[in-house]
C-alpha cells in the first residue's frame, strides 16, 4: 500500500503539467542526471571515529562502480574538488560497462576528456564535468568509472557511505585494464560525484535528498537495494523515464555540520544544480534529533527543538519552491533503543522520541509540503509505535535492512511524480 497525503493544488498542477511548473524542464540541454553521490568533507579530528580511508594517493588510480537509473547513448562524468584545499589534478579517466568484483568489459572502455583533452586540473572548491562519451548504457545499468591521479591527491572530497565498493591500484595508470591487480578496496567513494545520459523528450528527474537512511546504510553492499536504488526500479518497470538521484549523506543533519555540511548549506549544490530535476523529496531530522547528548557531539552542542528543525524544514521548502521544485516530505522512522549497549549509546530517550512525533505531526498536518511519504507507518512495529519493525530492523534499531527498504521504496505513490502505479 502507498502512503500519500495531497498538501495543495500546488501539487496537482505539478502531477498534470509538470514543465509549467519547472522552469529546468525548458531547458534546451538534452542531459539528464541518472546518478548521483554528495560529496563530503573528511571529517574533524575531534570527531568519534576516524576516516577509514587512506590520507591521500599518488600516481595510483581510482575504480568506482555506479548503478545509474536512466540510460542513454552517451554519458558524462562530474569529479567533485569541493572540499579540497588544493587543485585535484585528474591524469587521466575511463567509463566502462562494468564486471563483477571491480572489472570491467573491456570491449565498452571509453576515455573521458576535458575540453578534449585527457586530463584536467579541478580548483578547490570546483567540479567539472567530462567531455560526452559515446557510451550506450541500459536503464540501471552499472558502470565503472577510473580515475587516475599521478600527483599526491589527498582524500578530501568523498563520500563515506557508498554501500559500494571502491578499488585503488598499486602504482601507475591501470584505467583500461580489465581488473587491478591486489588493489585496496573501501566502501567509499572518491570525487566522483555525478553521471548524466543524454536524453531525449523531456527529460525529469526526482533528488532524494536525506541522510543515513536514504544513503542506505543497513543495506548489503554492492547489491543496489536502497530505497532509491528500488525507486528507480519501480519508474523503470513502470515505463517511466526518470531519473533518480540520491544525495543522501550517513549523518546528515538539517541544522549542523559533521559528517557531512548541514542541510540549508548544501541545498543549492545537491538539489538546485541538477538539469530537469523537477521534484525532491526531503528526508532528515532525526540525526538532529538523536545526536545530541551522545558520543557523537560534543558536551557543548545545544540541542535543538523540534521547532528549530521545523523552522529549518520550512526554509528548505520556500527554497525549493522559489526555483520551481515541488517538495515532497518523508515522515522520520520510529529509532526506538537505538544504538542501545554500545558506543553510541543516548542517540535515543523519551524526549527524543517526542521530538520525532512533533516533526511528524507537523509534516503530516501543518506543513507546507506538496505531499508526504509516511515512511514512519510502514516502517513501525504494530505493538509500539516508537519501534522499528524487526522484520524491517538492521539491528541498531535505526537504519532498516534490504526488507525495510524494499517497504519504503514500494510505499511511495509513483503518482507523486506524475507516474502511474
Amino acid at each position: 500500500m502507498s502512503y500519500f497525503v495531497s498538501r495543495s493544488v500546488l501539487a496537482a498542477a505539478f502531477l498534470g503539467a509538470h514543465a509549467v511548473f519547472s522552469p529546468l524542464a525548458a531547458q534546451e540541454s538534452s542531459w539528464l542526471g541518472t546518478w548521483a553521490a554528495s560529496p563530503q568533507p573528511i571529517w574533524s579530528d575531534d570527531f568519534f571515529a576516524a576516516a577509514a580511508i587512506p590520507r591521500s594517493v599518488r600516481d595510483q588510480t581510482i575504480r568506482q562502480v555506479a548503478r545509474i537509473s536512466q540510460g542513454g547513448p552517451a554519458i558524462r562524468v562530474e569529479f567533485s574538488n569541493r572540499y579540497g584545499r588544493d587543485p585535484l589534478v585528474i591524469g587521466s579517466a575511463q567509463i566502462a560497462l562494468s564486471a563483477a568484483e571491480g572489472g570491467i568489459e573491456p570491449a565498452s572502455n571509453k576515455d573521458l576528456t576535458f575540453s578534449g583533452k585527457p586530463g584536467i586540473s579541478v580548483p578547490p572548491g570546483a567540479s567539472v564535468w567530462s567531455d560526452p562519451a559515446d557510451l550506450s548504457t541500459e536503464d540501471l545499468a552499472s558502470v565503472a568509472v577510473s580515475l587516475y591521479l599521478p600527483n599526491v591527491t589527498p582524500l578530501t572530497t568523498w563520500h563515506n557511505d557508498a554501500r559500494q565498493t571502491a578499488y585503488i591500484s598499486g602504482n601507475g595508470n591501470f584505467g583500461a585494464d580489465e581488473r587491478f591487480k591486489e588493489p585496496q578496496t573501501f566502501n567509499s567513494r572518491f570525487f566522483l560525484s555525478g553521471i548524466q545520459v543524454e536524453a531525449e523528450g523531456e527529460p525529469r528527474s526526482v533528488v532524494l535528498f536525506g541522510d543515513s537512511i536514504t544513503d542506505g546504510d543497513g543495506s548489503t553492499p554492492n547489491a543496489n537495494v536502497r530505497w532509491p536504488d528500488i525507486l528507480a526500479e519501480r519508474l523503470v518497470e513502470a515505463g517511466s523515464d526518470i531519473g533518480v538521484l540520491n544525495e543522501g549523506i550517513s549523518g546528515a543533519r538539517v541544522l549542523t555540520d559533521q559528517m557531512g555540511v548541514n542541510a540549508l548549506a548544501r541545498f543549492d549544490d545537491d538539489v538546485l544544480t541538477h538539469p530537469h530535476a523537477d521534484t525532491v523529496v526531503f528526508m532528515m531530522g532525526i540525526n538532529d534529533i538523536g545526536w545530541p547528548d551522545s558520543p557523537l557531539t560534543a558536551p557543548s552542542e545545544p540541542a535543538p527543538t523540534a521547532d528549530d528543525i521545523i523552522a529549518g524544514y520550512e526554509q528548505i521548502i520556500t527554497r525549493a519552491h522559489m526555483h520551481g521544485l515541488k517538495i515532497i516530505g518523508a515522515t522520520l522512522t520510529p529509532f526506538e533503543d537505538t544504538f542501545q549497549g554500545g558506543p553510541l549509546e543516548g542517540y535515543y530517550s523519551e524526549d527524543k522520541e517526542a521530538k520525532r512525533v512533533a516533526v511528524n505531526d507537523w509534516i503530516r498536518t501543518d506543513g507546507n509540503f506538496d505531499g508526504v511519504i509516511d515512511f514512519d507507518t510502514v516502517m513501525r512495529d504494530p505493538e509500539n509505535e516508537k519501534r522499528m519493525n524487526a522484520a524491517y530492523d538492521s539491528g541498531d534499531h535505526l537504519h532498516p535492512n534490504d526488507a525495510g527498504y524494499k517497504v519504503m521504496a514500494d510505499a511511495v505513490d509513483l503518482s507523486l511524480f506524475g507516474v502511474s502505479n
